[in-house]
C-alpha cells in the first residue's frame, strides 16, 4: 500500500501552533490597548487633580480668613495644596507617584496683563495666579515589552480671588 501525500507531509498539528502564536500577537495587542486606555483615564482625573489644586488655592488667598471666616486653611501654601490633592484619593492614582508643583504669578498691571513670576511680597494675594502643574508617573506594562513609565502632566491656572 502507498501511503498518501498528506501523511508523508507531517503537518498534522501545525494549525494549533499557528493559533498560538497569532494569539500571543492578538492578546498583546488587546492588553497593549487596554493599558492607552488606562492611561487616557489617569489623565482624566489627572487633568481634574490639577483644577481641584487651583481651585484651592484660589479660594485661599492671603484675604480669604478675613472675607470667610470659616473657611479652613486659609492662606494656602505649597505644601498644604499638595495634601489636599494627596487627600483626594482619585481611582488609579498611586500618591507616590503623584507630583504637584506650585507657582504664584504676579501681574505686570499693564493691559493685557503680563504675568511673570512672584518672588517678593504676599505672591497668594487676590489679582494674582496660581498655576498648579500636576505630574504623574504612569506604569505601563505591555506584555512582551520592558516595563516603562510615562510621566503624564496636566497643568492649570487660575486667578486668585480672596
Amino acid at each position: 500500500m502507498i501511503p498518501s501525500l498528506r501523511s508523508l507531509g507531517g503537518e498534522d498539528g501545525s494549525s494549533t501552533v499557528e493559533t498560538a502564536l497569532a494569539s500571543l500577537i492578538f492578546l498583546a495587542i488587546l492588553i497593549g490597548t487596554y493599558q492607552a486606555m488606562l492611561g487616557l483615564y489617569t489623565f482624566h482625573f489627572l487633568s481634574d487633580v490639577a483644577r481641584e489644586a487651583s481651585r484651592y488655592a484660589m479660594v485661599r488667598g492671603s484675604t480669604s480668613c478675613t472675607n470667610t471666616p470659616n473657611l479652613s486653611n486659609c492662606n494656602a501654601t505649597s505644601g498644604q495644596i499638595q495634601t489636599f490633592v494627596r487627600g483626594l484619593g482619585y481611582p488609579g492614582i498611586k500618591k507616590g507617584n503623584l507630583t504637584v508643583t506650585t507657582t504664584w504669578l504676579a501681574s505686570s498691571g499693564s493691559v493685557p496683563a503680563t504675568w511673570s513670576a512672584c518672588t517678593t511680597g504676599a505672591c497668594n494675594a487676590p489679582g494674582n495666579m496660581v498655576n498648579i502643574v500636576a505630574t504623574y508617573a504612569f506604569p505601563l506594562s505591555v506584555p512582551f515589552a520592558p516595563r516603562l513609565t510615562i510621566n503624564l502632566s496636566s497643568t492649570s491656572k487660575m486667578v486668585i480671588s480672596q
